[in-house]
């Protein structure tokens, strides 16, 4: 069973969270989407075809999942979907593997994506605090990106950037 609808997939589904630094609208989202979907619909690991799903957030977030229920993705098959994002980035003008990048809200409400350095910097100013939202690429299936994705500094792993260290 190739690709379904994100909804349909169970909260247990292995999910991987891939960032652009600016939001990507127009041409260059239908041409990453596009790209994604075909990618999706012929996705394998050892022969067997995946149940995975794809959904797109704000115009710079993309979550592929994989239910594991049946067949599980394989580090090759995983790799193959990490090259496959990799040979579009030059053409889409943007990052969306690896990077290192921390996405926020910021006061107004505005996403913003800035390296990890100077999120610690915005901690020590006050320009970020425990409230600021951010988002979490570290989660792992269906069920946390949907539930807590965006989320409050002090619920996730960025709270350690804006907290000194003894």
């Amino acid at each position: 069973m190739p690709a379904v609808p994100f909804a349909s997939l169970p909260g247990s589904a292995r999910v991987w969270i891939f960032a652009a630094d600016h939001p990507l609208t127009g041409a260059p989202a239908a041409q990453l989407l596009a790209h994604v979907d075909e990618y999706l619909a012929h996705w394998q690991a050892h022969g067997h075809a995946l149940t995975c799903a794809r959904d797109w957030r704000h115009d710079r977030f993309l979550a592929i999942a994989v239910d594991q229920t049946d067949a599980f993705a394989s580090g090759c098959s995983i790799d193959g979907l990490f090259r496959a994002l990799q040979s579009l980035q030059k053409s889409l003008g943007t990052t969306l593997v690896g990077g290192s990048r921390v996405h926020y809200r910021d006061a107004g409400g505005a996403i913003r994506s800035v390296t990890r350095d100077q999120f610690s910097a915005l901690g020590a100013t006050g320009g970020v605090d425990d409230n600021t939202l951010v988002f979490d690429s570290t989660v792992a299936t269906a069920g946390e990106w949907r539930e807590r994705f965006e989320t409050q500094l002090r619920r996730a792993w960025h709270k350690d950037l804006v907290t000194p260290t003894a």
